[in-house]
């Protein structure tokens, strides 16, 4: 494609459109402004609403890959990677879900999480790189985000893993664009232009980041990593979470608040284990067996013993 095509692809994308409501913007008051990008921004939600059918369709991709052994594989450039990378860090205080779960790439290098790299973007062949260098395998689900829907690294990445026999999925804001014929699903919010045309980091990042945790929770849950609403894989690593984790054992067990926090303790501040612990009379060898036998699922541990397996006890001291 020559450089004069490229131009005119990206420029009737709907997000590099000029917004009609945003015409006179640099000669209104503050207040205007402000009501005319919370304007815009109440569209997100209903065009994200509309996806939903393609959301279901990719959390039902990712977790026959997770089930399998496989990761998910966020991939992006620009704002876009930076939701990805903030996404998938996010899960592991939240749901203990790490790097063997959740991974993130971003064009350009962790360099570019703080710090523009968008020249990174434009490498095709930098996409399909950064997914061997992970050693991504037919067991994992990659997911490419692209507000335009053109970005070479992404499209890169997509062929790359499409040719690895990965679940693929594309998040973008352009219904006709080269990333919409590069994945199993497609989704895409319909968010418009932007209230400043061509800044992806407004509307169409707001979707993006509305779509991935819509993604990550639901799919979090189906693997047992909440016990109802609680957020029973939270990891203990502050004052704050430690608190939180007492009272989700609290909640979940009927202990004291006092209690759970010794509970806690005993259970050298794994909460999924302090709540089998309690539940089922385990010593904390024996609910980490039983954790380990369910993948990490407190749901799915709690249905073993309900269903009558037996419980590990060997070596226990």
């Amino acid at each position: 494609m020559t450089k004069k095509q490229t131009a005119n692809e990206l420029a009737a994308t709907p997000t590099e459109q000029a917004n009609q409501n945003s015409i006179r913007l640099s000669t209104l008051p503050t207040l205007s402004l402000l009501k005319i990008i919370n304007d815009q921004d109440e569209k997100i939600a209903r065009a994200v609403r509309r996806e939903i059918p393609s959301i279901e369709k990719a959390i039902s991709l990712i977790l026959g890959r997770l089930n399998r052994g496989g990761r998910l594989v966020y991939v992006g450039a620009g704002t876009s990677g930076r939701l990805g990378v903030l996404d998938a860090s996010e899960l592991l205080p939240t749901f203990g879900a790490g790097r063997e779960t959740v991974r993130a790439i971003i064009a350009g290098g962790q360099r570019a999480i703080t710090r523009p790299a968008e020249g990174a973007e434009d490498r095709y062949k930098d996409g399909a790189r950064a997914l061997q260098k992970i050693r991504v395998r037919k067991e994992d689900a990659v997911l490419g985000i692209s507000a335009s829907g053109r970005t070479p690294f992404v499209l890169g990445a997509l062929t790359y893993a499409n040719g690895r026999h990965c679940a693929t999925i594309a998040l973008t804001s352009n219904p006709r664009s080269p990333l919409t014929h590069s994945a199993q699903v497609t989704i895409c919010p319909k968010t418009g232009p932007e209230v400043i045309t061509g800044s992806t980091r407004m509307k169409a990042g707001t979707a993006q980041k509305l779509v991935l945790n819509m993604i990550s929770t639901v799919t979090m849950v189906k693997l047992g990593r909440t016990l109802g609403p609680l957020m029973t894989n939270v990891q203990p690593i502050s004052s704050k979470l430690i608190d939180r984790a007492t009272r989700i054992i609290s909640l979940a067990t009927g202990l004291t608040v006092k209690q759970a926090r010794r509970k806690l303790r005993e259970a050298s501040m794994n909460v999924p284990a302090a709540i089998l612990m309690t539940k089922a009379t385990l010593s904390y060898k024996e609910a980490t067996r039983l954790l380990k036998m369910s993948r990490g699922s407190l749901q799915g541990a709690i249905a073993l013993i309900e269903n009558g397996h037996e419980i590990p006890r060997r070596n226990v001291v």
